[in-house]
């Protein structure tokens, strides 16, 4: 019988394959479709997407809002991602919810949607950083976790890049600023606002949007979960 750990080892190695495959033909292309949707919407839309995304990124640097539990102390890795999973329902039916109900609203009800979803995703994150046993009081656990948001929701090409940051975690923290105020956050937060796709993006017409809302909000955070869990994974069993 397969052992736990054995078998997210597994399923790590297939993760770390998809993190580290170069962009295809499609994804070039993808990309150029959002490009050319990102130049329909208006200036206030972008405006106001970019605003909340440099809010989040703030708060989170600075630790406020977020920081609510005490790094847990003990518990196996299966019992602690028994409870990761457990957090990622119940935010990913927090954030179906939210982008069903602003989604009806169209592009102005639509619109809230990006900073509710933005905390609840910051704040899912902090939660796994604490259930695996990682002090979010500490700048770096919480650099950590911005790379991780940035891992999941960034361009291919920039995928690979963060992949081989997070993968050697120990030795980049060795030459992180002491002063969180020298991160570059600017940079990190324009790479998740050129990731905003098309699906997302249509959340904000009206008659489509609710439906549209509730699954682009399910997928994203879906996709944070796998993306949150593995790099943890990562690192405990690097330092083990």
């Amino acid at each position: 019988m397969i052992n736990y750990e054995d078998k997210i080892l597994r399923e790590l190695g297939r993760w770390k394959i998809k993190m580290t495959k170069k962009p295809s033909i499609t994804n070039r292309i993808s990309k150029g479709i959002q490009n050319k949707t990102n130049n329909l919407i208006p200036d206030k839309v972008h405006k106001i997407i970019t605003e909340a995304i440099k809010n989040m990124t703030k708060l989170v640097i600075s630790g406020s809002k977020f920081i609510t539990n005490n790094p847990k102390k003990s518990g196996s890795l299966e019992e602690r991602e028994l409870l990761v999973k457990e957090r990622l329902k119940f935010y990913k039916k927090a954030a179906t919810a939210s982008g069903a109900g602003t989604g009806a609203g169209g592009i102005l009800i639509g619109l809230a949607d990006f900073p509710l979803l933005l905390s609840l995703k910051m704040k899912f994150l902090f939660d796994v950083a604490s259930i695996y046993g990682f002090d979010v009081r500490e700048y770096k656990e919480r650099l950590y976790i911005l790379y991780i948001f940035q891992l999941a929701f960034c361009s291919q090409k920039k995928r690979i890049e963060t992949y081989r940051l997070i993968a050697n975690w120990g030795k980049y923290t060795k030459e992180l600023p002491e002063n969180i105020n020298d991160f570059n956050w600017r940079s990190f937060q324009q790479e998740y606002r050129d990731y905003l796709d098309l699906a997302k993006l249509l959340q904000l017409v009206p008659g489509i949007g609710a439906v549209v809302g509730a699954y682009a909000n399910y997928k994203l955070m879906d996709k944070l979960g796998e993306t949150a869990i593995n790099a943890y994974r990562l690192r405990i069993l690097d330092n083990k």
